[in-house]
């Protein structure tokens, strides 16, 4: 008998806070003056993010029993091949609108037999792959380039925890959609996502989709490219991580350029710096790693590195265990100077290095050795395997 008042009094209170809140937001400040709005930035940036839908065809495989010519005609099963066709969408990024390259992330175009490519003002462009690498999950697509709008390109160096970032892409096909947040962390890596990672991560809702779309400042300047979501419960739950643009785009330089990524090869086995480590070496440094081996005529020989030296910095970048080292390293330019911070003997030290290309690992036709191996080809263990410096032998 007494719920319907109360429940009254609730609305009544309600609506008066609604009214109040409503009157506190007018249209414009005391001053007359518009009321802050990303819409302007939007508009210019907005036509440089486009939607990538892909088109794949998928063999289906048969029963093992069906593969025999005499079942296939005594079930009417006809002998060519069937396909299935597979669709997913994603986003994508014009960066260079004169050639028509858009940047996006392998991940959307991979295995694709046909890409179309939207603009925000609805023209639709099939596109070919002009390159991509799997390690990065950096691809870069070509349409023809009429009327193209680019965006512009932020040093993503200079980015600071706490700066402001607007997301856009194309999250679960909806069409362009935006989202805003803050940088919450830099240099993520160790997540297991790609093979190289140095993720910039924010709040700016990221859903499937929005993969390869932009993430930019409030300058409207691409700051990276939208990669992937933390979801341990299947939803976003603000956290996203991006490919940081200075990195995505010296990975499309190499694309452009040679056709892959050039990466160089630091040349040494490295072993996780543990607190027993840390004891018997007498340090107080728990993040590290230590030096193991070192191959010969290597980076690390000419830089002058020694087995026992503790790798704690290249460059600005700490770096805590060997995954560390091998993004950090992967990610540096070929032919630019670097500086390794390292501790010997207890004394902190730092050595400077230049990657070069590496060497074409050496391969042999294992049938010149024993002709019962023929059809295998063997090469050396370079110091990119994780078995590099813990084992002896070839890899096949």
């Amino acid at each position: 008998m007494l719920q319907q008042p109360i429940f009254s009094l609730f609305y009544l209170f309600a609506a008066m806070w609604v009214a109040t809140v409503s009157a506190a937001l007018p249209a414009a400040d005391s001053q007359g003056q518009p009321l802050p709005t990303l819409a302007p930035m939007l508009k210019r940036v907005t036509p440089a993010v486009v939607n990538i839908a892909t088109e794949s065809r998928v063999r289906v495989r048969d029963n093992p029993l069906l593969m025999d010519p005499f079942f296939r005609r005594f079930f009417g099963i006809p002998d060519a091949p069937r396909e299935r066709r597979s669709q997913s969408l994603g986003s994508g990024v014009v960066v260079d609108a004169a050639n028509g390259y858009v940047l996006t992330n392998h991940h959307v175009i991979a295995s694709a037999d046909e890409i179309t490519v939207t603009l925000h003002d609805g023209r639709s462009f099939s596109a070919i792959l002009v390159g991509a690498d799997s390690d990065s999950d950096v691809a870069v697509i070509k349409i023809a380039p009429k009327n193209l709008t680019a965006i512009p390109i932020a040093d993503s160096d200079q980015l600071q925890v706490g700066d402001f970032a607007v997301a856009i892409g194309n999250p679960f096909g909806l069409g362009q959609t935006v989202t805003s947040g803050i940088i919450s962390a830099l240099g993520r890596s160790g997540l297991g996502i790609e093979g190289f990672e140095d993720f910039i991560q924010t709040d700016a809702s990221i859903n499937p989709g929005n993969s390869g779309g932009a993430l930019v400042n409030l300058r409207g300047e691409l700051i990276g490219v939208n990669t992937a979501i933390l979801a341990p419960s299947g939803g976003n739950v603000g956290i996203g991580f991006a490919i940081p643009i200075n990195m995505a785009y010296r990975i499309m330089d190499d694309l452009l350029r040679y056709g892959r990524v050039q990466r160089g090869r630091l040349g040494v086995a490295t072993q996780d710096l543990t607190p027993e480590l840390a004891t018997a070496f007498d340090i107080g440094q728990r993040k590290g790693v230590v030096v193991v081996r070192i191959a010969p005529g290597s980076v690390a020989e000419q830089a002058g590195l020694r087995i026992g030296d503790i790798v704690t910095r290249i460059n600005e970048r700490r770096i805590r265990n060997s995954e560390d080292l091998r993004n950090v390293v992967g990610l540096l330019p070929i032919g630019k100077a670097f500086a390794i911070r390292l501790l010997r003997d207890g004394q902190e030290v730092t050595v400077n290095a230049e990657l070069t290309r590496p060497p074409a690992p050496k391969r042999v036709d294992a049938g010149d050795i024993n002709p019962n191996l023929a059809g295998a080809t063997l090469s050396e263990l370079s110091d990119e395997s994780p078995l590099y410096g813990q084992t002896d032998g070839v890899l096949v």
